[in-house]
C-alpha cells in the first residue's frame, strides 16, 4: 500500500467519514473566484478578496505545498433531533450549527492526522490544517479529492452520504498520489435553483452570496435587505433549503457511517437549538447568549445578528404574542435593531396610519 492509502487508511481510523487526495495546484473551477469576486457576490467578506491568490492556487499557500488532503464528517443523520415542523413562534437554525462547533470536532482530527502523518514517515513534514478557516477551495478540492461532484447549488454531493458534509483540508509538502474524479451526477435537476426563496443561485453552481440567507443571516453584520426579508421565513441562522430538495439528500440508499468515536454524537442538536421559540430568542440577555451558544458555530452571528435574525422571523410569523418584545426592543438603543423590531411589527399588525 502506498503512502496515500495509509494516510487515508489513518484518516478513516481517526473519524473521518470520507478522505481523498489531490494536487495543491490552480484549476479552471478555483481561477473563476477572480470573476465571482468582481461580480460582487461576496459581499462584504472582504478576507475572500485579501486571500483570493492563494484560493485560487493552493500551490502558494506556502513553499513546498504539494498534496492537500481532504477528510469529510457526515452531520444531520436520520435520527437527528431537530424539529423542523413549521409553527408559528418557532425559529430554524441550519443543520451544521445546532451542535458543537464543527470548526473543532473536525480540526482535532487533522491535528491528530498532521501528528500521525509525520510519525509515520518519520521526518518533518510541513503542513497546514484548516476547516473553512483558511485561503482554500474546500468544495474544489473534495471534488479534485474524488469525494463527490460540486452540484448547482454550490455544495458537494456525495453519491451515499449527500451534501450533508464538513470538510476539512491537511495542506502537505509530500508528493502523494492524486484520487480520480468522480462524474457530476445532477443531470437536468434544477431543484435547487427552483426552491431558493431569494434567488441566490443565479445558475447552476453560480451563487450570489449577498442574496444567500446563509450570508445575511450569519456574515453580514449590517441590516437584512427589505426585499430579501419575506424569504427568510423562520429561519434564524443558515439555510438548508437548496439540501433538502436534493434528491442526492433524499435517496434511501443514503449510507451513515458508524460513529465509534462519537463525533457525530458530538453534532446532535443540543436541546436549546432542537426546536427554538422566537419568544426565548428575543429575550436573550448577552450571559444567556453566552450560555446557548457556548462551544456553538452560533457565536460567528454575536448577539445582535441572532436578535435581528429573530426580528425578521417573528415578522413572517404572524405571530401577534411577540408584541410585547417586539415594542421593547423597537423602543431600545440599538437603531438596527429597532428597525427590525418596527418592520415585524408593521408585518404582524399592519402598517401604522
Amino acid at each position: 500500500m502506498g503512502l496515500g492509502e495509509e494516510i487515508k487508511s489513518m484518516a478513516i481510523a481517526l473519524g473521518a467519514d470520507l478522505v481523498g487526495i489531490c494536487d495543491a495546484k490552480a484549476t479552471p473551477e478555483s481561477l473563476r473566484l477572480g470573476d465571482w469576486l468582481e461580480r460582487g457576490y461576496a459581499g462584504n467578506m472582504d478576507y475572500l478578496s485579501r486571500t483570493a491568490s492563494k484560493r485560487m492556487d493552493p500551490a502558494t499557500l506556502f513553499d513546498g505545498a504539494a498534496s492537500i488532503i481532504v477528510v469529510g464528517l457526515a452531520y444531520d443523520p436520520e435520527n437527528s433531533a431537530v424539529d423542523r415542523t413549521p409553527r408559528n413562534g418557532g425559529g430554524h437554525v441550519a443543520r451544521y450549527a445546532v451542535g458543537d462547533d464543527y470548526h473543532d470536532v473536525l480540526g482535532d482530527r487533522l491535528y491528530a492526522l498532521a501528528a500521525a502523518v509525520e510519525a509515520f514517515v518519520g521526518k518533518k513534514v510541513e503542513s497546514r490544517a484548516y476547516v473553512d478557516t483558511g485561503p482554500v477551495m474546500e468544495r474544489v478540492a473534495a471534488a479534485y479529492a474524488g469525494l463527490g461532484w460540486v452540484g448547482k447549488n454550490s455544495c458537494l454531493i456525495h453519491p451515499h452520504l449527500g451534501s450533508y458534509l464538513f470538510l476539512g483540508v491537511l495542506v502537505t509538502d509530500l508528493v502523494l498520489e492524486a484520487d480520480a474524479l468522480q462524474p457530476d451526477l445532477c443531470g437536468t435537476c434544477t431543484a435547487c435553483l427552483d426552491a431558493c426563496p431569494t434567488d441566490a443561485l443565479e445558475a447552476p453552481g453560480l451563487l450570489n452570496a449577498t442574496r444567500c440567507i446563509a450570508y445575511t443571516t450569519i456574515e453580514d453584520p449590517g441590516p437584512i435587505p427589505k426585499d430579501l426579508r419575506h424569504g427568510h421565513g423562520a429561519l434564524i441562522y443558515g439555510c438548508d433549503i437548496c439540501q433538502e430538495v436534493c434528491p442526492w439528500n433524499k435517496r434511501g440508499a443514503r449510507q451513515w457511517p458508524n460513529d465509534a468515536l462519537g463525533l457525530h454524537a458530538r453534532l446532535e442538536a443540543r436541546p436549546e437549538w432542537s426546536a427554538p421559540t422566537l419568544g426565548w430568542i428575543l429575550k436573550l440577555d448577552d450571559e444567556a447568549w453566552q450560555h446557548a451558544t457556548r462551544g456553538s458555530a452560533m457565536r460567528r452571528s454575536k448577539r445582535q445578528g441572532l436578535l435581528r435574525n429573530a426580528l425578521v422571523a417573528a415578522g413572517n410569523s404572524g405571530d401577534a404574542t411577540l408584541m410585547p418584545q417586539l415594542h421593547k426592543i423597537a423602543e431600545g438603543d440599538d437603531p438596527m435593531l429597532a428597525e427590525h423590531a418596527n418592520w415585524a411589527i408593521e408585518q404582524i399588525a399592519g402598517p401604522r396610519v
